[in-house]
């Protein structure tokens, strides 16, 4: 499966939200919807799970306009939408047959994610006696209990302590290796460069950057090293201003071209004893404070 935004446009009164966005995110893989604040990401998301019209341009699925009566979406929003009071089976069937399933294939899907996600003991409680990890999973189970071919996951890990980031982690590529369009929106960067190949960076409505991680990475001038070594003084010393301190063993070595990348690593191995060295690439939070940082 294909899913396209193409040429998206929405207003709310005066205030232009969209500007003609557009991008493309293809199953069994994770796509990163990124952007501040107020750049555009949710309008986005509630424009895709059609909870209100774009003004103009289209949400495609395999070339064709997205039919939502045949394709289930599965949302996980960052702020939680369930009910504190109810009894935590009742509600989690109700969603699934609000999303078209039946009593019986509802109740036998939520067993399974409950026992999946560690969570079978609580199924008979109400929310609100619940950490807000175990809240977040339960949330998580309304969003995958109807088998939806697109997840969209809004912070996901937000609330999750380590091994329920793990858990979820697991989750996550299992759905991607199912064939799923996964869906992330989250400003915790070490995640999305973890799980997403294709990323889309929103600012004041527009698509500032898209594409695969590792082009864009690629794409960058490769004109820094990056060095480990215990003479990591000594080369210091030697290189003067081009290189700095990037940890205690580490230097960042800044070369006057791309050119001379293969000369110095070489040169800097066969008089030093180094630990490693490789090419300098920006992480994904630097791609983003750089495409994202200025916003109108």
């Amino acid at each position: 499966m294909r899913l396209e935004i193409k040429d998206v446009h929405k207003s709310f009164g005066e205030k232009k939200v969209l500007n003609g966005i557009s991008f493309a995110a293809d199953s069994g893989k994770a796509f990163g919807l990124l952007g501040r604040n107020g750049a555009g990401k949710t309008t986005t998301i509630r424009i895709l799970m059609d909870v209100f019209p774009a003004d103009s341009g289209e949400v495609m699925l395999d070339g064709q306009a997205i039919d939502h009566h045949k394709v289930g979406i599965g949302y996980l929003p960052e702020e939680r939408g369930l009910y504190p009071k109810k009894k935590i089976i009742d509600q989690l069937v109700y969603f699934s047959e609000l999303k078209g399933m039946k009593y019986a294939d509802a109740v036998k899907a939520i067993d399974y994610w409950l026992e999946r996600l560690g969570m079978t003991e609580h199924r008979n409680k109400r929310l609100d006696t619940l950490s807000k990890g175990n809240q977040q999973k339960i949330q998580l189970v309304t969003a995958l209990a109807h088998d939806p071919q697109i997840v969209v996951l809004d912070e996901p890990f937000s609330g999750l302590d380590p091994v329920n980031a793990m858990l979820l982690k697991d989750v996550v590529r299992e759905e991607i290796a199912r064939g799923k369009i996964v869906l992330f929106s989250s400003h915790q960067m070490n995640y999305i460069e973890e799980f997403c190949d294709s990323i889309a960076i929103l600012n004041s409505g527009h698509v500032v950057l898209s594409g695969d991680l590792h082009d864009i990475k690629r794409n960058y001038t490769r004109d820094k090293l990056i060095l480990r070594s215990e003479n990591a003084g000594q080369i210091q010393a030697e290189l003067g201003a081009s290189c700095t301190r990037n940890g205690e063993d580490e230097l960042l070595i800044r070369l006057a071209s791309p050119a001379d990348k293969q000369r110095t690593m070489q040169m800097l191995t066969q008089k030093y004893d180094i630990d490693e060295i490789r090419v300098f690439e920006p992480s994904l939070n630097d791609i983003f404070v750089e495409y994202a940082g200025d916003q109108e």
